[in-house]
């Protein structure tokens, strides 16, 4: 004994010294190293349990138990059963003596001890550790020890970690899911009585639950009064004991709830005594006043009860003065606790059908809680109501409805005792009475879920649509107003000056403009449904905003050179701040809408449509006349944002009309066009005037876009020949251009480009006019091209430029020239000869200009961009000779120490070019034909003997991913260079023939793939796996003589060390498909051949256990099954191994 307590003060001297502040990190190790050996003795464990009884140091006390934890967890095999009959009897007993005085974390810590023996020796040698907890439940002053044990119980033998074996593991599950009836009922009678020993039902029955405001949707929800009888009942005066056992059966529920399934185990009763707590969270008394038939107390911000009839009852005076301060926390998370059981139920998409009745009693008592969180009262406005709750419940809250929405809706919907319209006027209330933002996203995104539903209802059921719109359009009314009113500054100032519209989130989106885009959405998904209700509820209030737009005109004052906006009062400043927001908004709502004017409905909605385009273009033209972006304000800061964000957005409305345009251009070709050529002569004139460098980039931008749309989608004949469009192309054209913002420059070439490339739409061949368009191009990219063709005789001749100036030429000049062909590369035949004809010196100056700057990687990477684009879009064109010429040039031009100088600079410019030039290949290996075959050799050689052996060690992935996809797509496209004969023959002539060339370059092709898997990188991982599954299945070469004979046994030993190793767990399903495939070759010879050979070279595990893993592998060729064996055989084989390593040396294993 006086050893043992030597010890004890040494430890306890040791754990002090080790967490004081002073300790220096080499004391540390030191003190960590001595800790280790100590744990690693034989018998430390009773050292342990005298330290457990004996100290009060906490630092002690964790460590202690780690050392049991550690024990039990991987050397319980290698323990005597005598002491281990022996550390079950004394942990449980230790626990039981003196759980009051630990603290909680380590009486937590104790318990996991316990349960974690149990999960080894329980039911054969632990044979009462489950009727032990079920005891201490039923025990009132242990209940609470009990059901800590209980929900630890749940979350170690319910969810086991790996190292139990699969067996085990079922067997755990099984023998709960048999306890679970008895838990559950236990559970129940836990909440029952709790909820029943603090009513206040004793004195006076409880009064109408929302004191006489009208209850018809209350009725409706709840066809059973036994419900509402129930619900109704006043709120029981919990003591801080009762609050807590309370929590910790929720607790144990919500888990149990997250892995068993739903079944008649979970009665009426639990549910209801569930909803009963879940009330705790929406019961605004429990945080700020009193109510009717609720007698909780908490005082309001004033100290004061609310007077008169809201007061309670006097005989209930001394209790409520009893209630603990500080309690409503706990009362809010008893409600959030049950919500979350109420989730863990609803998010289950199987359902049984004898639970389907309760599934419908869950909901309509859920929804009896909607109603009371969305009840009006004259104390409080729902919002305020809102506001004063726990967040996180209303977070629960939101997460059932959306749950609700997206899982069951279809279920519950026909069902006559659930009222759906009415369930949607109590969402309408919850949504537009959030208090925060994020809340009121949630919302949004339960209507859009409904909107989905609603609209694939309806697509699949045609014949009763207007019978289904008709029910639900009165809601769908109101969305769509409540949504509008709710994205304009008008009537929300205040509260969206705080969203922020300067930092982008991850989606490239500010606060404001995620909320705007959220709304819309909504907006538009009833605009599906409703088109012609949607349009005039909406057009209007654009029309509002627009006529105080236009009217600004009156207030502008010219004196000499500038011009003023003479709007000064500070009200005016505010008012015309707010309609600006929203006109900017409102005309975001018009582009998304343009959509559901195109189609099948253009005739219908025709005139609607025409109205908006109409206005849309007398708003830009007016705008750019009268230049409001250049005007002087009184709060410069404020409103000159807004009137450039105005006009911006409404060119990019007038956008997003281009594919009605395009329609309406294509209905009156052949009758009088004067009212379309009067509104694309309007849209010219309101986008060139800003093409200029004068111009906000936002709206020069704008601008651009607008007329690239023109030229793209609607493509009038007429386009080329309007004076406003003759002008930009002067400008472009001009030497000064390169002053325009580069991006702007981009699409206005790209736009003039098309206009004379595109096929003008509905006109024969013969009316395209391509002679004279085509000189027009050349004459074009003659002039855009000027500067680049003089710098041909830099290639063999000293630089007539200095090398910056160069650079900066090719900069200019060869993105401008990628995107012409971009633009092009999926359009005719002819389009596609034109650009090339009038590129065709610019692309000759590049080749000769490639070996000039090869050391130059950055423009290099634009020039390997440019003729990437070419080879995707216009390689046909370029002919084969040119073609050939440019890639033996760019084969030659990359030697190994070249692509050695690229790749080493890590993410760097040199290895964006080494990557274009692989995609350049990739884009010719898999041209058809014979024109490019000779040049496999070289690339297959480039890939394999230059790329390869650079890349290969390395961890970076870059470059990695387009060599692998260059040499997939040599396989893939060029299989018969290496297997002559097509797969029918081989079936035909038998496999023994199989004729196979340029052998060497396919094995090293196979063994890159295979060691690409034994690498880290989970993208490469995954990518290659996908090829040699895709190889397998166009061209069987899992079945390939060759692959099967020397290469398949070597793929499926590393997959499955892969999975052994859980390097690549991610990607846990893709393995073990591509074992299955690999093996279902000849299933004969993997369980015969392959099975044995594997499990012999599997180190860690004796003859045995080998057995065992062998006989449990099932001979199963289906896929389900033979993966699960694949899951057992690696989940058994990491058991083993841990079991193994666990055991003391010497150790005889039976």
């Amino acid at each position: 004994m006086a050893s043992e307590e030597a010890s004890l003060r040494a430890l306890e001297s040791l754990m002090t010294e080790f967490f004081h502040s002073c300790t220096t990190n080499e004391r540390k190790r030191e003190i960590e190293e001595l800790l280790n050996n100590f744990a690693q003795q034989t018998g430390a464990w009773r050292h342990c349990l005298y330290f457990l009884s004996n100290t009060s140091n906490e630092y002690v006390m964790m460590y202690s138990l780690t050392v049991f934890e550690n024990l039990v967890n991987k050397m319980w095999l290698g323990v005597v059963s005598q002491d281990k009959m022996e550390i079950r009897s004394c942990l449980p007993k230790l626990l039981l003596t003196q759980h009051k005085a630990m603290p909680y974390f380590i009486r937590n810590k104790l318990c996991k001890v316990i349960v974690d023996i149990g999960r080894q020796d329980w039911p054969m040698f632990y044979h009462d550790f489950f009727t032990n907890t079920l005891e201490l439940i039923q025990s009132p002053v242990m209940t609470s020890l009990g059901l800590v044990l209980l929900k630890t119980t749940s979350e170690e033998l319910a969810c086991p970690r790996e190292d139990l074996s699969v067996a085990r593991k079922d067997e755990l599950r099984k023998l709960l899911l048999e306890q679970m009836p008895t838990v559950l009922g236990l559970l129940t009678g836990i909440l029952e009585t709790m909820w029943d020993k603090h009513s206040v039902t004793a004195a006076t029955p409880p009064p109408s639950p929302t004191s006489g405001e009208n209850t018809e949707v209350l009725c409706s929800l709840l066809q059973s009064n036994q419900y509402s009888k129930l619900l109704c009942q006043p709120m029981p005066m919990l003591d801080q004991e009762s609050e807590q056992l309370c929590s910790l059966a929720l607790e144990c529920l919500a888990h149990l709830f997250s892995w068993i399934p739903l079944s008649t185990s979970i009665t009426p009763a639990l549910l209801a005594s569930i909803f009963h707590f879940a009330r705790f969270g929406c019961d605004l008394r429990a945080k700020a006043k009193p109510a009717p038939s609720i007698y909780s107390l908490s005082s309001s911000s004033n100290g004061l009860l609310d007077p008169g009839s809201l007061a309670p009852p006097a005989s209930e005076g001394g209790r409520l003065s009893q209630l603990p301060a500080g309690s409503h926390s706990e009362r809010a998370r008893l409600g959030v606790l049950a919500m979350t059981c109420v989730n863990e139920l609803v998010s289950k998409n199987c359902v049984p059908l004898d639970f389907e009745e309760y599934l419908l009693r869950m909901f309509q008592q859920t929804f009896f809680l909607l109603q009371r969180l969305t009840r009006e009262h004259n104390a409080h406005t729902v919002k305020s109501r809102l506001q004063e709750l726990d967040e996180s419940y209303l977070e629960r809250f939101s997460d059932f409805l959306r749950l609700f929405v997206s899982v069951h809706l279809r279920r519950i919907e026909s069902n006559a005792q659930f009222p759906v319209v009415e369930f949607l006027a109590l969402l309408f209330k919850y949504t537009f009475n959030q208090p925060t933002h994020e809340g009121y996203f949630a919302c949004l995104d339960i209507w859009s879920i409904f909107l989905d539903y609603l609209t694939t209802k309806i697509k699949s059921r045609l014949a009763d649509r207007e019978s289904v719109l008709n029910r639900y359009k009165d809601a769908l009314v109101l969305l769509l107003r409540e949504v509008l009113n709710r994205i304009q500054f008008r009537y929300n100032q205040a509260q969206f000056e705080e969203l922020d519209d300067e930092i982008l989130d991850d989606d490239q989106q500010t606060e404001w403009q995620r909320y705007l885009r959220q709304s819309l959405e909504v907006v538009a998904k009833v605009m599906e449904l409703l088109p012609s209700h949607a349009f005039s509820t909406l057009f209007p209030v654009l029309q509002e905003n627009l006529d105080v737009y236009l009217g600004l005109q009156q207030f502008i004052i010219t004196s000499g050179t500038s011009r003023r906006l003479n709007i000064t009062a500070e009200n005016d400043c505010r008012r015309l701040h707010c309609s600006l927001r929203d006109l900017s908004s409102l005309l975001q709502a018009v582009g998304r809408l343009a959509e559901y004017f195109i189609g099948d409905v253009f005739a219908a909605r025709f005139s609607d449509a025409l109205a908006v385009v109409e206005r849309l273009a007398e708003v830009t033209c007016y705008g750019s006349q009268i230049s409001l972006y250049d005007l002087e304000t009184a709060v410069p800061s404020v409103l000159k944002p807004d009137l450039i964000d105005v006009h911006a957005q409404s060119l990019a409305a007038l956008q997003a009309y281009s594919h009605w345009l395009a329609q309406f251009y294509s209905e009156v070709q052949r009758q009088n066009q004067s009212r379309f050529i009067n509104l694309i002569t309007s849209v010219v004139n309101a986008s060139s005037p800003l093409i200029t460098a004068k111009v906000p980039e936002k709206l020069l931008l704008s601008a651009c876009h607008l007329l690239v749309s023109m030229a793209t989608t609607v493509r009038p004949v007429f386009l080329a020949t309007l004076p406003a469009v003759q002008n930009i192309f002067s400008l472009i054209t001009e030497s000064q251009t390169h002053r325009l913002h580069p991006e702007a420059h981009m699409l206005v070439c790209r736009a003039l480009s098309n206009m004379l490339l595109l096929p003008w739409p509905n006109l024969p061949e013969s009316d395209q006019q391509w002679h004279t368009r085509s000189s027009n191009h050349a004459n074009m990219l003659a002039a855009l091209t000027r500067h680049y063709r003089l710098l041909r005789g830099t290639a063999n001749l000293p630089p007539r430029l200095g090398l910056d100036d160069m650079k900066a030429v090719l900069h200019q000049t060869l993105p401008v020239l990628r995107d012409i062909v971009d633009s092009i590369s999926g359009e005719s035949t002819k389009s596609r000869q034109i650009c090339y004809q009038s590129l065709q010196e610019s692309v000759q100056v590049s080749l000769a200009l490639f070996p000039v700057i090869i050391e130059q990687p950055d423009v290099t990477d634009v020039m390997l961009s440019f003729f990437l684009t070419l080879f995707q879009g216009l390689r046909v064109q370029m002919g084969v000779p040119f073609t050939g010429q440019v890639i033996h040039t760019f084969l030659s031009m990359f030697t190994r120490e070249q692509l050695a100088a690229s790749i080493l600079q890590e993410g760097s410019a040199g290895c964006r070019v080494v990557e274009k030039f692989l995609k350049i290949l990739q884009v010719v290996v898999q041209e058809p034909g014979q024109a490019f075959k000779p040049f496999l050799p070289n690339i297959l050689s480039l890939c394999m003997d230059q790329v390869y052996p650079i890349v290969a060690e390395r961890s970076s992935p870059d470059v990695k991913a387009e060599m692998f996809e260059l040499l997939y797509q040599v396989l893939h496209q060029n299989w018969r260079y290496f297997f002559k004969t097509s797969v029918l023959a081989s079936v035909q002539r038998g496999v023994a023939e199989e004729a196979m060339e340029n052998q060497a370059q396919f094995i090293a092709a196979m063994q890159a793939f295979g060691q690409s898997f034994l690498q880290p990188d989970i993208h490469i991982f995954k990518q290659n796996l996908s090829y040699l599954e895709s190889l397998n299945s166009k061209h069987k070469l899992y079945h390939r003589k060759l692959f099967r004979t020397s290469m398949l046994f070597h793929f499926i030993n590393v997959l499955l060390q892969v999975l052994l190793h859980r390097s690549h767990d991610l990607l846990q399903e893709e393995v073990a498909l591509a074992i299955y495939n690999m093996a279902s070759v000849d299933f004969e010879v993997f369980y015969s051949v392959f099975m044995p050979e594997f499990l012999n070279g599997c180190q860690g595990v004796d003859s045995n256990q080998r057995v065992v893993l062998g006989r449990n592998f099932k001979l199963e060729k289906d896929l389900p099954s033979f993966t699960q064996s694949v899951h057992r055989l690696i989940n058994d084989l990491r058991y083993y191994r841990l079991c193994n390593s666990s055991l003391p040396t010497g150790t005889v294993k039976l």
